[in-house]
């Protein structure tokens, strides 16, 4: 969400009881390594639905031409994942036409209590935290054979987890047996249960490329008109998209990769620097003594060799 401190063009409440605008993101995800680049903001007015399938299409639609050698069809070595907002009916559809793999979160059915209680104790695996290992009072099971999917994609997989819910935490009426029941779909046909759980959730490293996105500038939209706050995301994503490949490409294998743009601007931006001009040229001298110096200096060395590499 991004709330609108003033009266702006199609600012509206959103469903947190704010009042704003809801965008839709998509992201490249990089792995551990903790970079990505922005593929696509959609920006839309703050009372627009979590589940607009038409808007994730376009979402995705949006992402993919921005992929290296984009295709309408890319095939499942593509990966979509997606809350629950993307577990809709056209959506899926769209995805399994497209041939795209993908894992995106499942509201599950009124009659999941009874579902549960068909499933044996020892169908139960044991999930894994982020680190891979085995993860205390989390499993996960497959309710695919459990439930009526005759209108939804073919070949899509229902996967449930399990957990105790942490102490203190506030039991909801949905909570079967002490245990909190959360599921996504996939169609993926490969895999062990909890590698593909795991990999769903890993979905939330697109949190941390939005807080960069709001750091970078979408945290609030400076001007009044809606197209002109569309081109505003759009300088967002490019902006963060230079980010991203400065980590890439002049930190690679460092963990300066990882910063976010708060610490790069105290740590790297602001290293200290005169201009000279001798003739017709003019000649940055960063400081070699500066904290991070050492760093900046060689991010920029490399940069720069790529910069000459041929092709």
């Amino acid at each position: 969400m991004i709330t609108a401190h003033s009266e702006k063009e199609s600012a509206k409440p959103t469903f947190k009881k704010g009042f704003g605008f809801h965008p839709l993101c998509a992201f490249a995800d990089h792995g551990s390594a903790g970079t990505g680049e922005t593929l696509a903001i959609k920006l839309r007015p703050g009372n627009a639905g979590s589940n607009t399938a038409a808007d994730h299409i376009d979402v995705v639609q949006q992402a993919l031409a921005q992929l290296p050698g984009s295709s309408p069809r890319p095939g499942k070595r593509v990966l979509i994942r997606a809350d629950g907002g993307g577990g809709t009916h056209e959506f899926l559809a769209w995805l399994t036409g497209r041939r795209l793999s993908y894992s995106v979160g499942f509201t599950l059915p009124f009659e999941t209590p009874e579902l549960y209680k068909q499933i044996p104790e020892k169908i139960w695996t044991p999930a894994y935290d982020a680190d891979g290992d085995i993860r205390d009072g989390t499993d996960v099971a497959e309710f695919t054979g459990l439930m009526n999917l005759q209108k939804w994609p073919a070949g899509m997989r229902v996967i449930v987890r399990r957990e105790r819910p942490h102490p203190g935490a506030q039991l909801r009426f949905e909570d079967v047996d002490g245990y909190r029941l959360t599921a996504f779909v996939t169609n993926t046909t490969r895999g062990q249960l909890p590698d593909l759980e795991l990999r769903h959730r890993k979905r939330a490293r697109c949190e941390d490329r939005i807080r960069i996105a709001k750091d970078t500038g979408l945290r609030n939209l400076p001007l009044h008109g809606f197209e002109q706050n569309r081109i505003w995301c759009l300088l967002v994503a490019l902006a963060t998209d230079i980010t991203a490949w400065m980590g890439m490409l002049g930190h690679p294998g460092e963990q300066a990769r990882r910063w976010e743009p708060k610490r790069l601007r105290y740590r790297l931006f602001s290293l200290p620097a005169s201009l000279a001009k001798t003739g017709r040229r003019i000649t940055l001298h960063l400081s070699d003594r500066a904290a991070w110096a050492t760093t900046t200096l060689a991010a920029i060395s490399t940069l720069r060799a790529h910069a000459r590499a041929p092709g």
